[in-house]
């Protein structure tokens, strides 16, 4: 897609961070936006600021892990634009410690969030795209998670590794059909959002007690240097310019720089020749 001015644009996760700075670059660009996201406040913060710079904005309260606040997603957006061409399913939380210590409920709030969240939006808003048989584009935010290995971030990177082979998938599948829908998986490395305190989010009834984990020096060395990371990023108007930048060049992997490269190559290559990685000690 190279003309983005008065096209359609629907972005989850679109009231804070990455989702934001899309939604932003999308209103310069002309488009009109469809906001959704499960924080209102957030999400009208977002609107108003759009609305001011004069794009033409809606938002709509969904949760990516509901299919029929999805469908929702896709009706709203239809009776208000009449059609969709850019799809961004963006919406990404995080919880769990170890695999075995996770609990159940971290897995599932994760895993429906992050996973299904992606799967319900291709499978709602894809037929609606071939149907208008109009240039659209579906990014699948991943991470840079999901394309490397090694310890903690368990469910996280479960999901994203997920979203990779889902959207290159994708792809090639809509490549078959000769349709005119194009497909990238975006995986930023640290990007200044508030990714670390995604509980705010977490349904009541699916919080469980990590207290013990939170306590241990292993997983506080963890969060601090998660912290440090993401305050050291890059911010939300330079990840949107890359993704712009990778859309424009109809790239299937975007990444956010270069910082991980070697990290990533490493994997490849230790699959390729059948090699078991080298394991990092944790720091402490």
């Amino acid at each position: 897609m190279q003309d983005f001015k008065n096209k359609v644009a629907v972005i989850t996760g679109a009231g804070r961070g990455i989702g934001r700075g899309i939604a932003e670059r999308c209103a310069k660009e002309g488009m009109k936006v469809v906001l959704a996201g499960i924080g209102m406040k957030s999400l009208s913060q977002t609107e108003a600021h759009l609305k001011a710079q004069g794009a033409t904005v809606v938002s709509i309260q969904t949760d990516v892990s509901k299919v029929e606040d999805i469908e929702r997603l896709a009706n709203t957006t239809l009776e208000s634009f009449g059609g969709v061409h850019l799809l961004v399913n963006n919406a990404g939380v995080d919880a769990g410690t170890t695999i075995w210590d996770s609990t159940v409920s971290d897995w599932e709030w994760v895993l429906n969030v992050n996973l299904w969240g992606v799967i319900y939006g291709v499978k709602v808003f894809v037929p609606l795209m071939l149907e208008q048989d109009t240039e659209c584009h579906i990014v699948n935010v991943s991470s840079v998670a999901g394309l490397g290995q090694g310890a903690n971030l368990g469910i996280y990177k479960v999901t994203k590794h997920g979203v990779v082979t889902l959207s290159e998938t994708l792809y090639h599948e809509l490549a078959h059909r000769q349709s005119k829908i194009n497909v990238s998986v975006y995986c930023p490395g640290f990007v200044q959002t508030d990714i670390l305190s995604s509980e705010r989010n977490r349904p009541t009834d699916s919080q469980t007690d990590n207290e013990k984990a939170a306590v241990t020096a292993e997983y506080k060395a963890l969060r601090q240097r998660l912290s440090d990371g993401v305050a050291g990023g890059i911010s939300i108007e330079a990840s949107a310019d890359v993704l712009f930048a990778g859309i424009w060049a109809n790239q299937l992997y975007i990444t956010s720089d270069h910082e991980h490269d070697e990290w990533i190559r490493e994997r490849m290559e230790n699959i390729v020749n059948r090699r078991n990685p080298v394991v990092t000690m944790p720091e402490s």
